[in-house]
C-alpha cells in the first residue's frame, strides 16, 4: 500500500479495496520498523492517528469523502499540534505541548488527513543538513551516511522511505525545495501569503512559508488544495481565490516558454547540469519553448539572506526566555541569570550564530550599513524577476548544486552550508513560488530540477511538473536500501 499515490489511495479507500484503519496501520508498522534507524520522526501519534482512521472510515461509509479522506500524512515539528508536543527540533521547546492546531493542521483535519506523527528537522529551521536538530540528524533513505537536507529532512526522508505518503513542511530559504531535491521527492513553496503561518513557530517572518512535500507533483497538489486560503488569524495571509490545482493539470504545454536561467549553470558541475538539462529537454519534447534568460543579481542572493533572516530570527526568538514557556535554566540566582542562562543552555550553536548576525546588523550603528541594504538588494532582486517573468512563463534551473552530502562534511564552514541554498533563496527573497522534483541521480544520489513561478502561479508550475512525471519515471525511483520497498 506504500507504494500508492495519494489519488490511488484515496480511490481505494472509496472502493473499498481497503480501510482507512488498515492503511495507517501499515505505516505505524513501517515508521516502527525504521524509524529508528532514520530518525525522521520525532513524534508518532498511533493512538490518535488510529482514532482518526476510524472517524475517516466512518465518513467514507457515510459517503462524506473527499480527496484526502482516511490518507496518512506526517506533520514537521514546526507546526503546533493541540495535545502533541511541538518542539520545532529544539531543547528549548523539547517538551512544549501547544494548547491549538496551526491552521495548517486544523484544515488537514477537517479535510480527514490522519496525522502519524511529527517530523525531525534542523532547530528552529535553521540549517541546510538537519544536522542542526537537538534530537539528532535524520538520514538520508538514499545513502544513510548522506544528510537529507534541511530544515525539512524529516518530512522528506519519510516521504522518499514511504514511512509517509505526504507530509507538510516549511520553507524560508530552500528548506522545502533543497530536502525534496536531496530525498528524491517532490516539493512546493508556495507563494508568500498563500499558506496561513498562524501556529506555525516564526524564524524569518517575511520568508517563512508552509508547503507540501509528496511523491509527485499531484500529491503536492491535492495537499496543497487543502492547506492553501486566506487565513484572517495571519495578517500576512493572503486573499486571493484558491483553484482547483489537479483541476488545471490536464492542459498542454505547448507554447509555454520556460526560461533557462543561466546564472544557475555558471558554477555547476558537469553531471549535475546535464541532469537538469536533460528534464528541460523532455519539457521541450512537450511542447514548451526554451528560452535563455538573466538574473544578474542572483549572486547577491545569499549575501541579503544571511542578514536579512538573522535580523528576523532574532527578533522572533526574543520569546524564549524560560518565563513563560519552554526550556528554563535549573535555579537561577536572578532575572539575569534565568535569561542568560535559559538562551545558553537552551540553544543550540547555528541558532545562537545567527541570533549573534541579526541583533548585530539590527544595532544602531549597523542598521543602514546592513538591515537596509539588504532590504534594497531585495528589491533588486525582485525586479530581476519581474524583468525574466515579462520574458517567459516559468523559470527553471537547479535545485541545489550537488547530491546529498556526508554527515560532518560541511559543518566546520558555516558558508560552505549556507551555499547548499544558493538556487533557492531568491525565490523566497521575492515571495515567488517553487518547486522541486526529481530529474535523474548522479552516483546514486537524487537530482533537483527547480520551477519557479510567478505570484500565484501555483498550478502552472505544479501542471508543467505533473506532465514532465507523466512522461518521465524519475519521480517513481525508491532507494535501494533493504526495506524501504
Amino acid at each position: 500500500m506504500h507504494e500508492l499515490s495519494v489519488a490511488q489511495m484515496a480511490q481505494g479507500l472509496a472502493a473499498g479495496a481497503f480501510s482507512s484503519l488498515e492503511l495507517t496501520q501499515h505505516f505505524l508498522r513501517r515508521i516502527e520498523a525504521h524509524n529508528g534507524h532514520l530518525n525522521a520522526y520525532i513524534s508518532v501519534c498511533a493512538e490518535q492517528a488510529l482514532a482518526s482512521a476510524r472517524r475517516a472510515d466512518a465518513a467514507i461509509a457515510a459517503g462524506q469523502q473527499g480527496p484526502l479522506t482516511g490518507v496518512p500524512l506526517a506533520h514537521k515539528d514546526i507546526f503546533c499540534t493541540a495535545g502533541v508536543r511541538t518542539t520545532c527540533g529544539s531543547r528549548m521547546l523539547a517538551e512544549f505541548v501547544p494548547p491549538y492546531d496551526a491552521t495548517v493542521v486544523a484544515r488537514l483535519q477537517a479535510a480527514g488527513a490522519v496525522v502519524l506523527g511529527k517530523t525531525n528537522m534542523d532547530e528552529f529551521a535553521m540549517g541546510s543538513s538537519n544536522e542542526t536538530s537537538y534530537f539528532s540528524a535524520v538520514r538520508n533513505p538514499w545513502d544513510t551516511d548522506c544528510v537529507p537536507g534541511g530544515s525539512s529532512g524529516g518530512s522528506a526522508a519519510a516521504v522518499a522511505a514511504r514511512l509517509a505518503p505526504i507530509a507538510t513542511a516549511t520553507d524560508t530559504g530552500g528548506s522545502i525545495r533543497q530536502p525534496a531535491a536531496l530525498c528524491g521527492v517532490t516539493g512546493l513553496k508556495p507563494t508568500y501569503g498563500r499558506v496561513s503561518r498562524w501556529g506555525m513557530i516564526a524564524f524569518a517572518s517575511s520568508m517563512d512559508q508552509g508547503g507540501p512535500i509528496g511523491q509527485s507533483a499531484e500529491d503536492c497538489a491535492l495537499l496543497l488544495q487543502a492547506m492553501a486560503g486566506h487565513d484572517p488569524k495571519d495578517s500576512t495571509s493572503i486573499v486571493e481565490p484558491v483553484p482547483d490545482y489537479c483541476g488545471q493539470f490536464g492542459g498542454p504545454l505547448d507554447g509555454l516558454k520556460i526560461g533557462v536561467v543561466e546564472e544557475y549553470f555558471a558554477d555547476l558541475g558537469d553531471a549535475v547540469a546535464a541532469r537538469v538539462r536533460g528534464a528541460l529537454a523532455e519539457l521541450e519534447k512537450l511542447g514548451t519553448r526554451l528560452v535563455s534568460v538573466r538574473l544578474p543579481r542572483s549572486h547577491l542572493a545569499v549575501p541579503a539572506y544571511y542578514v536579512l533572516a538573522p535580523a528576523e530570527a532574532s527578533a522572533n526568538l526574543a520569546r524564549f526566555d524560560g518565563v513563560r514557556y519552554g526550556y528554563r535554566c535549573a535555579e537561577p540566582v536572578d532575572l539575569l541569570d534565568l535569561y542568560c542562562r535559559t538562551r545558553a543552555e537552551g540553544f543550540g550553536a547555528e541558532v545562537k550564530r545567527r541570533i549573534l548576525v541579526g541583533t548585530y546588523v539590527l544595532s544602531a550603528g549597523f542598521y543602514d550599513a546592513y538591515f537596509r541594504k539588504a532590504q534594497q538588494v531585495r528589491r533588486l532582486i525582485k525586479e530581476d524577476f519581474a524583468a525574466a517573468f515579462a520574458q517567459v512563463d516559468i523559470l527553471a534551473g537547479p535545485s541545489c548544486p550537488a547530491g546529498a552530502f556526508r554527515f560532518g562534511s560541511k559543518t566546520a564552514d558555516p558558508v560552505a552550508m549556507y551555499l547548499q541554498d544558493i538556487y533557492t533563496i531568491a525565490a523566497n527573497l521575492a515571495g515567488l513560488p517553487a518547486l522541486s522534483l526529481p530529474c535523474g541521480a548522479v552516483a546514486g544520489k537524487p537530482i533537483g530540477l527547480q520551477l519557479i513561478g510567478n505570484y500565484f502561479a501555483e498550478a502552472r508550475i505544479l501542471g508543467a511538473a505533473h506532465r514532465l512525471q507523466q512522461a518521465t519515471d524519475w519521480h517513481r525511483a525508491v532507494p535501494a536500501a533493504e526495506g524501504w520497498r
